[in-house]
């Protein structure tokens, strides 16, 4: 079918049909979203939140955008999801705490060392073991997605992480703040450990799993998970310094 092709105009038969074709796409988002949040958060609960904005894409796509209607579908059913997320507010205080202690120590450190720090720098500035710090790492894996996935303002959906894979169909508007965000995640990214950035490159731009990654990298999936942890707060600490006040996540 022609990824152009004008919905609105589509018979309940054709409708319904490419409800099905995406589902697919909903629980690969889905299951995306869902690795990184506590165990309590029920994966089935995503799905059926996803088919809804699936639903919402389909029925509102305008082709005359020239944006495919899978791109749309994404930007529709993440933003679905991570909307249920947030009105559930299901993150502990402590871990909200947590996150922006180690924002704050990744801030400070950069700052004082002209470099990305390492680890036990990290754990050493929060007062912490290593094995103290990678259980905090474990605990706020979920509060990364709401804070720095979405670009400053931006609608949800809009994932900032992929400005760096050239994959996605440019939108019709933004551009010239596009290429300063793709500029300053490149230049975050460039000074982070290899090791953190081959994970970020695995999970964002290749689309693999964390177990995936774990096999690729022959580290145990936890431990990648910790590692596209920090990787988030890295960035999200840099973003901090070199975006415009007011804007930062």
């Amino acid at each position: 079918m022609n990824p152009y092709a004008t919905v609105t105009s589509l018979t309940s038969e054709e409708r319904e049909r490419l409800i099905l074709e995406h589902l697919p796409q909903v629980r690969l988002i889905a299951r995306r979203i869902h690795e990184r949040l506590p165990e309590s958060v029920n994966l089935e609960d995503l799905v059926s939140t996803g088919i809804l904005g699936l639903i919402s894409a389909i029925d509102r796509f305008d082709p005359a955008q020239k944006v495919k209607l899978k791109t749309y579908a994404e930007y529709k059913i993440r933003g679905a999801i991570l909307d249920s997320l947030r009105g559930l507010d299901w993150a502990p205080r402590q871990q909200r705490r947590r996150s922006k202690l180690i924002e704050l120590a990744v801030s400070h450190l950069e700052q004082h060392l002209h470099r990305s720090p390492t680890e036990e720098e990290i754990a050493a500035e929060l007062g912490l073991s290593l094995e103290e710090y990678h259980e905090w790492l474990v605990e706020i894996r979920g509060l990364n997605m709401g804070s720095l996935e979405h670009g400053p303002g931006e609608e949800e959906g809009r994932d900032l992480l992929k400005f760096i894979a050239d994959k996605e169909e440019d939108w019709p508007s933004h551009q010239l703040e596009k290429a300063e965000l793709k500029r300053i995640l490149v230049q975050a990214i460039s000074r982070m450990p290899y090791i953190e950035r081959t994970v970020l490159g695995l999970y964002y731009q290749q689309e693999l799993t964390l177990r995936e990654i774990s096999r690729v990298v022959k580290l145990h999936e936890s431990r990648v998970s910790q590692l596209k942890t920090q990787a988030i707060v890295r960035l999200r600490a840099f973003m901090r310094q070199k975006w415009p006040t007011g804007r930062g996540a």
